[in-house]
């Protein structure tokens, strides 16, 4: 596909559009600004360290990647919640699973 004016509008529409959507479903836009602006801060983190930027490249690489860390905070803390409930399940069967 050639990449036009008409195709870049094309594309800004479509994205709007399932913005609205996802809005629409529960999902607001700035729920996911929340993880999306840590994932560009990476891929500019990558890009700046690729170009021979080190320095600001890893800082913005490193601020990125702790901003996601701190969004997925509440999902890893709802995994490692559920782990540990399997396991005292497991345990009180007397069948204990070795992970």
């Amino acid at each position: 596909m050639r990449m036009n004016g008409k195709s870049g509008f094309a594309l800004v529409l479509i994205v709007l559009g399932a913005l609205l959507l996802i809005s629409n479903i529960g999902f607001g836009i700035g729920y996911l600004l929340g993880y999306l602006i840590p994932i560009i801060l990476i891929i500019l983190g990558y890009i700046g360290i690729k170009n021979g930027r080190n320095f600001i490249g890893w800082v913005v690489l490193i601020i990125g990647v702790m901003s996601l860390i701190g969004k997925f905070g509440s999902i890893l803390g709802f995994i490692v919640a559920a782990g540990i409930i399997v396991y005292g399940i497991s345990l009180l069967k007397n069948n204990p699973k070795t992970y």
